[in-house]
């Protein structure tokens, strides 16, 4: 895939974005910091309101980041913004008007592997400076595809099987596109961006699998026990 831009103008450009939407940045953080908080500790409103964070998250990257200022430089960047305010607008029907997403930390592999997906995306930045990406030339943490991208992830192996295809897909088709662009920008802090879109994906869809294979043996044993336990009642009347 050959990119309609330089490295130099990439970065350029991420070093104008962060410029002019200070401080969006520390309001993003303090936003993330809240929805791992409420999906750590829970309450009557927790899933709402981290639903509500992820959608803010990816409404605004896919408005102001990419439609604003990142289709200067590329002109995929419609198509992008178009798919990120979409995953936006499905984690607010799925997530705080049908409430189909239930977020809950739990101590297993899938939990301790989304733990280290929030982890990595809110150090996203200092991960980035040390592989020589500096501030304001680095992508921030929800307020840039990437880190958002893996943060979302996380979260989504925190929530309660089974989680929407739907909801899984755009983050799914922007690890792989956000991957191949990092590589050719060297951005090597994006190898954990295909990691969080592949490893997810299937941790999420086995997760549920698994579910649903215990659920299934367990009706099929209660059946089996409901029968047994009529034919006992059968014979006894005799």
């Amino acid at each position: 895939m050959n990119l309609p831009f330089t490295v130099d103008e990439f970065l350029a450009q991420l070093a104008g974005y962060n410029a002019a939407i200070w401080p969006a940045q520390a309001m993003a953080y303090a936003l993330g910091i809240l929805a791992t908080a409420f999906a750590l500790t829970r309450s009557a409103a927790s899933d709402r309101i981290i639903s509500v964070v992820l959608s803010l998250f990816w409404l605004w990257t896919g408005i102001v980041f990419h439609l604003l200022f990142f289709r200067r430089i590329n002109g995929a960047a419609w198509g992008f913004g178009a798919g990120f305010v979409a995953q936006g607008l499905l984690l607010l029907i799925y997530g705080a008007l049908r409430r189909e997403l239930k977020f809950r930390m739990r101590v297993s592999r899938t939990g301790m592997i989304g733990a280290l997906f929030v982890l990595y995306a809110l150090l996203y930045p200092l991960v980035g400076a040390r592989l020589g990406h500096g501030y304001p030339q680095v992508p921030m943490f929800g307020v840039t595809p990437c880190p958002l991208v893996i943060f979302t992830f996380g979260l989504l192996l925190w929530a309660e099987p089974p989680v929407p295809r739907l909801v899984m897909l755009i983050p799914f088709v922007w690890s792989v596109i956000g991957f191949v662009a990092a590589l050719q920008l060297g951005m090597l802090e994006d190898i954990g961006l295909l990691i969080a879109g592949v490893l997810g994906s299937l941790l999420m869809i086995h997760h549920e699998r698994s579910l649903t294979t215990k659920r299934m043996n367990a009706a099929s044993a209660r059946r089996w026990t409901d029968a047994a336990e009529r034919r006992c009642a059968a014979r006894a009347m005799f």
